[in-house]
């Protein structure tokens, strides 16, 4: 992974980028900017030096159930706060490549929950529409990726938290192998079962972190039989109910993989939704109570202050299950497990959609616990069953961000990234100047077709702004060949498919063009027709629009 800036520029973006944003609730706990500035500096000059960092210039989230030196680690429930000595090994590596943490991210209390909202810090809103959920319970560290403030985060995965999040806002969550990653320094939620999970914008960030925080595979690949990619990709008829338009989002998905030259085969789900439902059905949720059900007991008994009642009821309800029933559970999953590896065969994966849905907010709250069901139908079964998974954008739906999950057998991450790529597009840039700009009124017609924030930017000296008479509000930049100057303004990604929607509904007199930057790339951006600039305001010497406008 390669920076385009360096650390301490880095740092000052992403501090500038949370103040656009405005998302309190994505955050427990943020470092001061000038505490990650001092950072930031020595992981510079370490590079000046000749070190090797492959994170240098780079920021990360770390969700609030791992331990972050200086710190406090919450859970998620501030009663249970405590101040850590050290970094979790997963956050000491990522810091030792040079990434600079800028702190830790809300979440579902307890990691117990798919949804994003089971926390006293507030209820993390989706990065595309604030009226939907994130998702959970890694919410705060999805949410920090997709509006584009960091690089990285770190989030955990038990039931699926790693990976409905990243669908639910349009980025990719890599699951490792359970085991993969050491989960010291990290508050358990089901010890044996829980991964550390990653959080990235494309599938090779996120490999590029895995291979960093990864212990080396306990053993050689087996030889896979030469020949294609296998996928097991159940039809669409097999995946129970899922949201409006995600069926045929599916199994567009599954094409693009069959025209990439990869073998599609179907796949009968049944034993791995057994498997699911035993995670939060059956006896193995008794392994939260052993994590945290005594403090939670006691909280309550002093009035629960901070704790969320829905995930009391869950930690509480395991107090007293059985022990013959755990025992009853174990024999049964290694049952199911032989039937759902021998069904899965020898894939080199499982096609899925990481969800089946994305509620509301309101939706969430009045069924909070039926709901959560929905989101893990797909999720649940991996890490009982020892897989690895990873969670990549397949496009939108009337807006809105949809992914899909390749699942493969232990210890093949980097296969799933190979066949991840397929399915991805290379994305198109776009920089904007005006109304598009994050905060703006036309924001959403970028983040709805799937857009990302990539960065600030500016032109070369060779451009003027003009305030234009529209509705909205606009301006219009055009290139001259004497007289330009700097303009400011950010660069986004959009799927090839976005781009062409938006230029098709472009009114005049915008046009997309190439437009040069500072840095000497030349990318797409808005421009305005020459002959819309009469009688309009020279705005150049403010800088750019929102100077202009007086925006914060």
């Amino acid at each position: 992974m390669s920076a385009a800036v360096g650390a301490l520029e880095r740092v000052r973006r992403a501090y500038a980028r949370i103040a656009a944003v405005d998302r309190p609730e994505v955050w427990i706990d943020l470092r001061p900017q000038a505490e990650a500035e001092v950072e930031a500096a020595l992981v510079d000059a370490r590079v000046a030096g000749g070190e090797h960092l492959p994170l240098a210039g780079t920021v990360t989230a770390v969700k609030g159930n791992i331990d972050v030196a200086g710190l406090p680690t919450t859970a998620g429930c501030p009663a249970y706060a405590y101040p850590p000595d050290r970094d979790a090994p997963a956050v000491t590596r990522l810091r030792a490549a040079g990434t600079v943490v800028l702190g830790t991210t809300n979440l579902d209390q307890f990691a117990t929950g798919l949804v994003g909202t089971r926390s006293p810090y507030g209820a993390v809103r989706n990065a595309v529409d604030p009226e939907r959920i994130s998702g959970g319970s890694s919410s705060g560290s999805a949410v920090a990726v997709a509006l584009g403030v960091v690089d990285l985060a770190l989030g955990t995965d038990t039931a699926g938290s790693g990976r409905v999040p990243a669908a639910l806002n349009g980025i990719v969550g890599l699951k490792p192998t359970p085991g993969r990653v050491p989960t010291g320094g990290v508050v358990p939620a089901c010890a044996s079962l829980d991964c550390v999970s990653v959080f990235a914008r494309t599938v090779d960030e996120a490999q590029a972190a895995l291979r960093l925080l990864a212990d080396p595979a306990p053993a050689p690949l087996p030889a896979r039989r030469p020949g294609p990619w296998r996928i097991a990709a159940p039809a669409a008829a097999r995946l129970g109910t899922l949201a409006d338009g995600w069926a045929g989002a599916y199994t567009a998905a599954a094409d693009r993989l069959a025209t990439a030259g990869a073998e599609l085969r179907d796949l009968d789900l049944a034993p791995f939704d057994r498997v699911a439902a035993m995670l939060y059905g059956g006896a193995f949720v008794a392994e939260r109570y052993t994590a945290v059900g005594a403090f939670v007991d006691a909280l309550a008994e002093k009035g629960g202050e901070g704790l969320d009642p829905v995930v009391a009821g869950i930690i509480g309800a395991a107090r007293d299950l059985p022990a013959h029933r755990l025992y009853a559970d174990l024999a049964e999953l290694a049952r199911l497990r032989d039937v759902a590896l021998a069904e899965l065969g020898d894939a080199d994966a499982l096609l899925l959609p990481t969800t089946t849905w994305h509620p509301t907010l309101a939706e969430v709250a009045a069924d909070p616990v039926g709901s959560n069901t929905r989101l893990g139908r797909f999720t649940n079964s991996a890490n009982l069953l020892g897989l690895c998974a990873i969670a990549v954008p397949a496009g939108t739906v009337d807006g809105l961000p949809f992914g899909v999950m390749l699942v493969g057998p232990a210890d093949t991450e980097e296969r799933l990234g190979a066949i991840a790529r397929l399915l991805a597009e290379p994305p198109a840039r776009l920089a904007v100047f005006g109304a598009h700009l994050t905060g703006q009124p036309l924001n959403g017609q970028l983040t709805s077709l799937g857009g990302r924030f990539c960065g600030e930017v500016r032109t070369a000296p060779a451009y003027r702004l003009y305030a234009l008479e529209t509705v909205p509000p606009k301006p219009g930049l055009v290139r001259v060949d004497e007289g330009g100057a700097t303009v400011a303004g950010e660069l986004w990604e959009l799927p090839a498919a976005g781009l062409g929607t938006l230029l098709a509904a472009l009114p005049h007199p915008m046009a997309l063009g190439p437009v040069d930057l500072a840095d000497g790339t030349r990318v797409p951006g808005f421009l305005c027709e020459p002959a819309a600039l009469t009688g309009a305001e020279d705005i150049t010497a403010t800088g750019g629009w929102l100077d202009h406008i007086g925006a914060p």
